[in-house]
């Protein structure tokens, strides 16, 4: 049996289908190439039938990308059928996806109709695809509460009438793993033309075994897996892209082989959770900002050492940069020292430990402990002296009929410098000055805002972090006023750059 698993991404199709997180056709086609760039083998674009604004997707995203199969999903109905081929009409490489509910609730409620009846369907519908696609996809709907014989008398129907590939959906996500891998496994063994078509698991999230049934598919003999970028998708959820893929990489027992560019997989994950406005949960596999992130000392001072220790994904593997070392009470010496020596600070054993003791103190009071806290903790006697880069003066013009404009001047090394840029808001403006004046090419990765109390004349606090030519650098402000907190944070990060 050949071991390579075609990556099929629904996020949309069925991850759009999560209440307020609909996008724009060119918000689709931006996701679209995205999902080429990470190498996905067929994109769900859409079901055609369901709305104008559906049907405009699909033919927009098949234009857009060359490289996946373009699948626009239908009901076993005639005009849902005719819908989605018109909706293919300009892709390089498009498949129907069509089907029928196979569970004793489907066929008696939803349906109202019978075992035999709903067989018909399954094969009139195929059979009416093939005759606008050669590549055509069947789904029986709440396979997972399916009975396995009548599940395997539809299944070897629709490959007779032209399916090839047949979906094996735990839509409901009912079942568990040993549960949906016995139900391929039955499929691979009593249907005798299933060498005709590919399997295809399409698992749902309702009790977290999506992932596991989706693995425990493909090791039964599944060779398409359904997923979605962030596990997103109806109720709970559907299976994860990430997750599968990882865990296929971890595992090379599996020797299972697929097409993902894995160092793409958090550039994704990031553009469908911006567009679709929907944050990823911190402790998120793979994806979730904490997946790579150490706080307990014993922990950090394994990763510190070697991080295969506590890592069994290399974070670069997935297109995130490095671990992170958190600091909690919980943090030893190592995390802080590692912390200190990224803020510039190279202290002896007797300094080390009179500071370690005084951030236990703080710690135990503190939920975040941040590069401000730090510079404290040290003392003044071992600061780093003036910082390079100082700003001098700021004055920025922004409002609701003005481009936002910024002047901002700096002192380096003795001498003064003013630039004066425009951006997309008063901080991009005021950051492209910045950029313009110190000439050095750095690309902001990370902006955060905190306020200390909650007035509207609060402090508040700036954490960047910047890459400059592969390294991370950071920096830290605080002040009342955001944006001059912002620039500041932003020279100071600038600043550290050798």
């Amino acid at each position: 049996m050949d071991n390579k698993i075609i990556i099929f991404d629904t996020t949309l199709r069925d991850g759009e289908q999560v209440p307020g997180c609909q996008l724009n056709t060119i918000e689709k086609i931006e996701v679209a190439r995205q999902l080429e760039s990470l190498g996905v083998d067929v994109i769900e674009a859409g079901f055609p039938i369901s709305s104008p604004g559906d049907f405009q997707s699909v033919v927009e995203v098949s234009k857009s990308v060359e490289k996946p199969v373009i699948c626009a999903l239908t009901r076993a109905v005639k005009k849902d059928i005719e819908v989605a081929a018109d909706s293919l009409k300009y892709a390089k490489r498009k498949r129907i996806h069509t089907g029928i509910g196979t569970s004793e609730y489907h066929i008696n409620y939803k349906l109202k109709s019978n075992q035999q009846d709903v067989l018909s369907r399954a094969v009139e519908s195929v059979r009416y695809a093939r005759k606008f696609a050669d590549d055509v996809e069947f789904y029986a709907e709440d396979a997972g509460r399916s009975d396995n014989e009548y599940l395997a008398r539809v299944i070897e129907a629709v490959i007779k009438a032209g399916a090839s590939t047949v979906n094996i959906p735990d839509t409901t996500g009912y079942c568990l793993p040993g549960e949906y891998g016995e139900k391929i496994a039955y499929l691979v063994n009593n249907v005798p033309n299933i060498d005709k078509a590919i399997i295809s698991t399409h698992c749902h999230n309702d009790l977290g075994m999506a992932t596991a049934n989706t693995l425990a598919g493909v090791m039964n003999g599944a060779r398409q897996v359904e997923v979605t970028i962030n596990g997103i998708g109806e109720r709970a959820g559907n299976t994860s892209l990430e997750e599968v893929v990882m865990a296929i990489r971890s595992h090379h027992d599996l020797d299972f082989e697929h097409g993902i560019d894995s160092r793409q997989i958090m550039r994704s994950s990031k553009l469908v959770s911006n567009l679709m406005r929907m944050p990823v949960q911190p402790n998120k596999a793979i994806v979730g900002r904490n997946a790579f992130a150490h706080s307990s000392g014993i922990h950090q001072d394994g990763v510190l050492k070697n991080r295969l220790n506590y890592e069994i994904i290399d974070p670069a593997e997935v297109g995130v940069r490095e671990s992170t070392i958190t600091l909690t009470a919980r943090s030893g010496r190592a995390a802080l020292n590692h912390h200190l020596q990224l803020l510039g600070y190279n202290l002896e054993t007797n300094e080390l430990d009179e500071v370690y003791n005084r951030f236990l103190d703080l710690a135990d009071g503190k939920k975040d402990i941040t590069e401000e806290d730090l510079e404290v903790l040290v003392g003044t006697k071992n600061k780093k002296g003036k910082r390079p880069v100082e700003l001098v003066s700021l004055q920025v013009v922004s409002g609701k009929s003005t481009i936002p404009t910024a002047t901002v001047q700096v002192s380096f090394k003795g001498d003064v410098f003013t630039e004066t840029a425009s951006g997309n808001g008063p901080i991009d403006a005021s950051f492209t000055a910045v950029k313009n004046l110190v000439k050095r090419r750095v690309r902001l990765e990370e902006f955060l805002i905190q306020a200390i109390t909650r007035g509207s004349d609060d402090i508040g606090k700036v954490h960047v972090q910047v890459e400059h030519k592969g390294k991370i650098y950071y920096g830290f402000a605080a002040n009342t006023d955001i944006i001059t907190a912002s620039v500041e944070s932003f020279l100071d990060a600038i600043g550290k750059i050798n």
